[in-house]
């Protein structure tokens, strides 16, 4: 005689494949979705009127030669002291109160006549200093 078993086991269904499945589609449509901002106010903008951009003055050169001799404008100044400098610096602005200023020093110039003529220019309140570089190439330093 045949006997059957007590407690017969139910078939079960795993969920895990199918949550994944799931979770899989919510990211792609998450990441596939753009936001777009609306505004739900429609605002009317007045129109700009501003004033024409004023020319800019061409800048001052100031050119230090490896002889430490210090030149504003193709100008030599008489010494290179820090007088000097400065009333060359202001004479060269002229009424201008913050001129654009570059500052070219030969590689063997004395560094000290570079930090003279920044000294002079921070001292008349001129800010916008620009130090003039030569860009070399990689094959050849």
């Amino acid at each position: 005689m045949k006997l059957l078993p007590r407690y017969s086991e139910e078939p079960d269904v795993n969920l895990t494949p199918m949550i994944d499945v799931v979770f899989l589609l919510l990211l792609f449509f998450m990441i596939s979705t753009s936001f777009i901002r609306e505004s739900s106010l429609k605002v009317d903008l007045p129109q700009a009127t501003g004033e024409t951009m004023q020319e800019q003055a061409e800048p001052i050169d100031i050119v230090i030669n490896a002889n430490g001799d210090i030149s504003i404008n193709d100008l030599v100044v008489a010494s290179t002291t820090a007088s000097d400098v400065r009333a060359a610096l202001r004479s060269a602005a002229g009424n201008e109160s913050d001129p654009h200023i570059i500052i070219s020093a030969d590689a063997s110039a004395a560094y000290q006549l570079v930090v003279t003529a920044m000294d002079a220019a921070s001292s008349l309140g001129f800010a916008r200093l620009t130090l003039a570089t030569r860009q070399t190439s990689t094959a050849n330093p």
